[in-house]
């Protein structure tokens, strides 16, 4: 993986799944994440060809649910986060799923409390040993890009000090989200602490926080040196944000999603909740479209919903 002047596509629950990153990638984006994927549930899986898709999919033994889905499309720029507390079920994990996806991503940044209490996510950022471990267990075991993203600490001093412990473990790229956990998304983002990891650094840093229109990725590594620009909510709005060209109407972005989430028969929990968080932007839940959103009990609804029940229909003729 070249971590040199890319733009990248966050990881993002419930949102970052292959129709997304399919989509982000057309309008422009270098490298798509993937959501969060707890190793406890990803080990439970077995990976399948699905052959009417031309997809991998890892689903859940004794389920028909699909955890993470992947294509040939994406094979050399999709990222696998995953969200861990040991390096032997990390190794594990990674061991099933490497050699279908450009790199393996550990999620250090995540402040939820489903994250902090299971001690995955920015709970690591007090574990430099755990860290160390992890790290070192991928890096020793698999041959593929491995990688992590943080969060900043109390102190630019202390998130320089485990940046540097981090680049020791061998990793080929950090990912640094400009805030610290207890910040909210209404807080701006620190570009000036990003900016003394990077100079603190002989590795890419991707930097991460408040890009909301395709100029930012340019001002982001301008103002931190960062070797490439992140972006979460930006691109959950208008996924359109990637393109040079300049953003599309969300409208016509967002029926682009749909078709794509027709196309890979992604799960209708997945494309409601972003369906909803793009309405909520720009709109409100509480009007028809928001409503309409909200009852959908199959993707059959949401085709019609934007007018794409011909398309829907006509996808569905091809794969049966």
């Amino acid at each position: 993986m070249d971590y040199t002047n890319k733009l990248v596509l966050a990881p993002m629950v419930r949102v970052g799944t292959l129709p997304f990153r399919l989509l982000a990638a057309e309008y422009g984006a270098d490298i798509t994440y993937g959501e969060e994927i707890i190793d406890h549930k990803f080990v439970k899986c077995e990976r399948v060809e699905n052959e009417v898709l031309g997809s991998t999919d890892f689903v859940e033994r004794g389920t028909d649910s699909v955890v993470f889905r992947t294509c040939p499309l994406e094979r050399d720029r999709v990222v696998f986060q995953m969200g861990t507390s040991d390096a032997v079920r990390a190794l594990k994990a990674a061991e099933m799923v490497y050699k279908d996806v450009a790199a393996i991503d550990i999620n250090m940044g995540c402040p939820k409390s489903f994250s902090l209490s299971g001690g995955m996510g920015a709970a690591l950022l007090s574990k430099p040993e755990l860290i160390h471990d992890i790290l070192t267990t991928l890096k020793r075991n698999l041959n593929t890009t491995v990688t992590c993203k943080i969060r900043l600490l109390g102190s630019s001093k202390d998130t320089v000090e485990l940046a540097r412990k981090i680049e020791k473990t061998g990793v080929s790229a950090l990912g640094v989200h400009g805030r610290k956990i207890k910040d909210r998304p209404r807080d701006p983002a620190k570009w000036n602490e990003i900016a003394d990891v990077v100079s603190a650094l002989s590795i890419p840093v991707i930097a991460n926080g408040d890009i909301f229109e395709y100029d930012d990725f340019r001002r982001i590594q301008d103002a931190t040196g960062a070797a490439s620009a992140m972006v979460a909510r930006g691109a959950l709005w208008n996924a359109s944000i990637f393109s040079a060209k300049g953003k599309l109407p969300w409208e016509d972005v967002k029926r682009a999603y749909v078709r794509k989430s027709i196309l890979w028969d992604n799960d209708l929990k997945s494309t409601k909740q972003t369906l909803k968080e793009i309405i909520m932007h720009y709109s409100c839940l509480e009007l028809a479209e928001g409503k309409n959103v909200i009852k959908a009990e199959n993707l059959s609804d949401l085709a019609k919903l934007y007018g794409e029940g011909d398309y829907y229909n006509l996808v569905l003729s091809n794969r049966y």
